[in-house]
């Protein structure tokens, strides 16, 4: 299982997804899904990611986008 975070100023998306970070896991077709399972409900439990899309691939590869909101924190004096 291959991760990547993708961030605003390299997404691969324009307009509204401006405020939002991608987690992409890319999973082989020998990968248990059970496993991968697990993994996709750790991240969305304790890294607060929510799944935003699923691909299969021709061969049995899968990826997984997850995406959460940037929170923008202002320094107060």
């Amino acid at each position: 299982m291959r991760e990547q975070i993708l961030r605003p100023d390299r997404s691969f998306k324009a307009g509204p997804a401006k405020g939002y970070e991608y987690l992409v896991l890319s999973v082989g077709p020998s990968e248990s899904l059970p496993e991968v399972r697990r993994a996709l409900t750790d991240h969305a439990e304790y890294g607060k990611w929510e799944l935003e899309r699923t691909r299969i691939y021709r061969g049995g590869h899968h990826r997984y986008w997850l995406r959460r909101k940037i929170m923008r924190v202002e320094r107060t004096f």
